[in-house]
């Protein structure tokens, strides 16, 4: 997850946001602050980040300790210690002698208390053809305790891992819950994924169990999983049990869709799940047992898994769910999102430990119509709604139009994460979605922290595309090359961590050498984030990609991402991507593919003013050698664009798996870009 942005500074010189006096004396983090008398955001960030001389509250140490009273969060058996670093901050211990479980926080708690909580409901989904369906705690604990039932059935015990290739339906989150239950660690994968991928993180994580569906609905038609189900085990090996969803009612006896079936292996949801037990008693676990193992996009390289404990996911999702996106009693949460991506569980574990609502949705932004989003928030009455920056520049090239006849009003707060945002874009969204009052919670961690080094509050002032500040805890700085922090206004560096958080990473599944490696080695005793960054003279901060994705054109570094800023500044310009290209004169020259706005010609004039736009913000070098027009790119499910795909083609290297691709024409534009 990176909130990356690189606009020009003038463009996000000005504030854009000023929450009234009223708004942010409502928010729990005005509430907090009243609490610990902390009188200004400098203060907040320095009194949870910092230990203050003579001031015992205070600190990293304080804040989380401090903060599993304050949230609610119930351990079984209190801890002994906040934290054990007594072998560095690559390999901190948090809560040490601690016990808890995320499934109690999470649905236990409720479905037992009284009767108006047992009733409220947990998630909303709506399907693509619009059906809907409601769970309630009650259902969802019900649901949680006969997965668990049926994963000790099946072998499964504290440790194993479990496969999650499921369809974004509501028995996800049962499944999860359940998995926590019974101490087994949750392995998500992206319905999205085809066979490679899915068999990579089956063979890497083992899981000898793995639950999936006979498919879903994409854009009005039926996508098949159970059959990439199937070749990615014969791929991977391990799996011994597959529990099926029947989404597309491939088990009816009348039903003509034939599916491939194993009938030594595999298991109707139905059978094996809605006929299991329906009572379980959770399992009491360690602080730093593992829950969940998220794998990296692997979008270059092997996917790295990711470790994550029941007490690190636990204190973190609900602390930036709480005070970052402001939940109250009578929300309700979306964030358009998979299970199989970080932002999933994260939406789940932050809204369910306070007994919230979350609401699900199973297809595609723009079907039927580009107004499906607009259409359901107004419904449903959402209350907060978080996307991707590519994907508001996707509907927001379809026209304001959509957007008319829609009550948005239910909206308090808008989220966005993954890409790179523009000014003009985002004060689309926060002008036409949010009405200039919702507040643009942009967000940068990652799936490596399950939560977030940068998040900007509810009561603080925003400029266009920033990302506010650290998140509450999170002892974030930038740093140059030596390490050392940056000492001017706007100077650039990198994006590290000084001190380790709860959710942080116990380490990768393959092993403490690459974890090491891949964060720890840059600097000494600093968790190096692999991102460009800078702060302005007003305290806020930005991105700027990838500081290893960096373009070395005559000797002379840029990122692509302020490649595509600087051609997204330009008014015929949707969306932009860069890439580097081998070049007999410079080593590497800069390519560009743009996407118009609709009504823009296509011109040779044009291809010129663009190279211009970018050698006028970035300097001569950085120039285009050529600009290529296609009319969209090739996109993930969450609207991340495959820049591996753009390279590839370009250069003409192997594709490899594009199984993951939302729209596979996009692949055939590129090829015949203009």
């Amino acid at each position: 997850m990176s909130g990356n942005t690189s606009p020009s500074l003038e463009d996000i010189d000005e504030i854009a946001h000023e929450p009234s006096r009223e708004f942010v004396e409502s928010t729990n983090v005005y509430d907090f602050m009243q609490t610990y008398g902390i009188d200004d955001y400098e203060g907040l960030i320095e009194r949870t980040t910092t230990d203050l001389e003579g001031e015992p509250e205070s600190g990293v140490d304080w804040f989380w300790d401090e903060l599993v009273d304050y949230l609610g969060i119930e351990f079984y058996e209190a801890y002994d210690e906040i934290r054990d670093d007594s072998e560095g901050p690559q390999f901190s211990d948090w809560y040490p002698g601690g016990e808890l479980n995320i499934a109690h926080n999470v649905v236990d708690r409720h479905a037992a208390l009284d009767e108006e909580r047992r009733n409220k409901v947990a998630t909303i989904w709506e399907g693509e053809h619009g059906e809907v369906r409601e769970v309630t705690y009650h259902e969802l604990h019900r649901g949680a305790n006969q997965v668990a039932n049926a994963l000790e059935e099946r072998g499964i015990d504290t440790g194993d891992t479990v496969g999650l290739y499921m369809p974004m339906v509501p028995e996800v989150v049962s499944i999860l819950y359940g998995c926590f239950k019974v101490g087994a660690i949750a392995v998500p994968i992206f319905s999205g994924f085809g066979v490679d991928a899915a068999a990579t993180r089956i063979a890497d994580s083992e899981c000898s169990v793995l639950f999936t569906g006979d498919g879903f609905y994409r854009r009005g038609d039926p996508v098949f999983l159970k059959s990439a189900a199937d070749e990615a085990i014969e791929e991977a090996g391990h799996v011994e049990s597959t529990i099926v969803f029947d989404r597309l009612g491939s088990s009816d006896d009348r039903s003509e869709r034939e599916i491939p079936w194993d009938d030594d292996r595999d298991e109707w949801w139905a059978d094996a799940i809605e006929t299991a037990d329906d009572e379980y008693e959770t399992k009491s676990l360690p602080s730093s047992q593992e829950s969940m193992l998220l794998y990296s996009s692997g979008t270059t390289g092997k996917p790295k898994g990711i470790v994550h404990t029941h007490a690190g996911v636990q204190v973190q999702c609900p602390k930036e769910v709480y005070f970052g996106m402001d939940l109250e009693p009578a929300d309700r949460f979306f964030w358009v999102s998979d299970i199989g991506w970080m932002m999933g569980p994260w939406s789940l574990i932050g809204t369910h430990t306070f007994g919230g609502t979350v609401f699900m949705y199973e297809g595609a932004p723009d079907y039927p119509e580009p107004d499906r989003f607009w259409e359901m928030i107004d419904r449903h009455k959402l209350t907060q709604f978080g996307i991707s920056p590519t994907a508001i520049r996707a509907l927001r090239k379809h026209g304001d139009e959509w957007l008319e006849g829609h009550d948005l009003s239910s909206l308090r707060i808008l989220g966005s994460t993954g890409e790179p945002w523009d000014p003009e874009s985002w004060h689309w969204f926060y002008e036409n979605v949010g009405d200039g009052e919702a507040p643009i919670i942009n967000i940068s961690g990652g799936t490596e922290i399950c939560g977030c080094f940068l998040m900007p509050l509810p009561t603080e002032p925003l400029k266009p595309c920033t990302l506010g500040g650290p998140g509450l805890g999170m002892d974030i700085d930038v740093v140059d090359r030596e390490g050392n922090s940056v000492k001017e206004d706007n100077e650039r560096g990198y994006l590290v961590a000084r001190d380790s958080c709860p959710s942080m990473t116990k380490s990768l599944w393959s092993g403490d050498k690459r974890y090491l490696e891949e964060y720890w080695s840059t600097f000494e005793d600093m968790w190096d984030h692999g991102d460009w960054a800078q702060k302005d003279a007003d305290g806020f901060w930005f991105l700027h990609g990838r500081a290893d994705d960096t373009l070395n054109v005559a000797g002379r570094k840029v990122g692509p991402a302020e490649v595509e800023g600087a051609l997204i500044d330009h008014a015929a310009v949707n969306q932009a991507a860069a890439i580097g290209a081998p070049d007999d004169t410079t080593g590497t020259a800069v390519v560009a593919y743009v996407v118009l706005e609709d009504g823009i010609d296509e011109t040779d004039a044009l291809r010129e003013e663009l190279r211009a736009q970018v050698g006028e913000e970035l300097g001569k070098p950085f120039r285009p050698r050529e600009v290529l027009f296609v009319d969209e790119f090739p996109k993930t499910q969450s609207g991340k664009i495959i820049r591996r795909a753009i390279q590839a083609t370009y250069t003409g290297e192997d594709l490899g798996d594009m199984s993951s691709i939302e729209n596979p024409a996009a692949l055939e534009e590129l090829e015949d870009a203009r």
